[in-house]
């Protein structure tokens, strides 16, 4: 699925060469020009479904969905423009971040959202487990002790989401993914950790809720779910914290 040089050298360069244009100003050139770059958010908030999953945990995300994360997300995802990698992972280290920021010393592990592996394979890549990596690393810069571990996978097949209610997406995500004893055993190794859910964007929580339901079943004390965006329409913003 790619190393870390293809992700932010290789990639990014033939992305430019063969001609892009910045989602947030249309400026020809980078996927995200420098100054739309540093206009993303480097703050994450407090937010929850509305009406909210039973039990559902704590919800940290850095956007609202919509404008150049919404591109973001969705090029990034669908038209393998890995340029978008790296500010994609800043946002989500920044949502993992406020999470932890009370006990940062305690090694924290980021468990990715499994992609259907047909969809893996259409898509070409992993997208969130690849900006999940890259949100590890940037955490780890920060003196965050971070590292990715695949604890969830995908237990049967679903129908597509779209156009469900909330309701009806609980439903369909009803026992369809599966938590992983034993890489459990070997990630934490009996040491304390923070272990947070994370994905691209919440909606209903439906998704994130079935997640948590899969490592409570594990035995696992999630400390929460991180995402990089929330949907304005389903969701309410709490408060926010920041993350340098």
């Amino acid at each position: 699925m790619g190393s870390p040089w293809s992700d932010f050298v290789v990639d990014p360069l033939a992305d430019l060469v063969f001609g892009s244009q910045c989602l947030g100003c249309a400026l020809p050139g980078r996927m995200l020009c420098g100054d739309c770059s540093a206009a993303l958010p480097t703050t994450a908030f407090w937010t929850r479904p509305t009406p909210c999953p039973e039990g559902l945990g704590a919800v940290a995300a850095s956007a609202a969905y919509g404008g150049p994360v919404q591109a973001m997300v969705v090029g990034h995802k669908e038209h393998r423009q890995l340029a978008l990698r790296r500010p994609l992972a800043r946002l989500l280290a920044t949502s993992v971040q406020l999470l932890v920021a009370d006990d940062p010393g305690v090694p924290v592990l980021v468990v990715p959202v499994p992609s259907a592996p047909s969809s893996a394979r259409r898509r070409g890549h992993d997208p969130l487990y690849a900006v999940a990596r890259g949100a590890a690393r940037a955490l780890r810069r920060a003196g965050t002790p971070a590292r990715v571990t695949r604890l969830l996978v995908v237990g049967r097949r679903v129908h597509d989401q779209s156009g469900l209610d909330s309701a009806a997406r609980a439903q369909n995500l009803a026992g369809a993914l599966a938590g992983r004893r034993r890489a459990l055993k070997a990630a934490a190794s009996g040491r304390p950790v923070h272990v947070v859910i994370v994905d691209d964007v919440i909606t209903t929580g439906a998704t994130a809720r079935e997640a948590q339901r899969a490592l409570e079943e594990l035995g696992v004390r999630l400390r929460g779910i991180a995402v990089i965006a929330a949907t304005q329409r389903r969701t309410a913003l709490l408060s926010s914290a920041g993350f340098d």
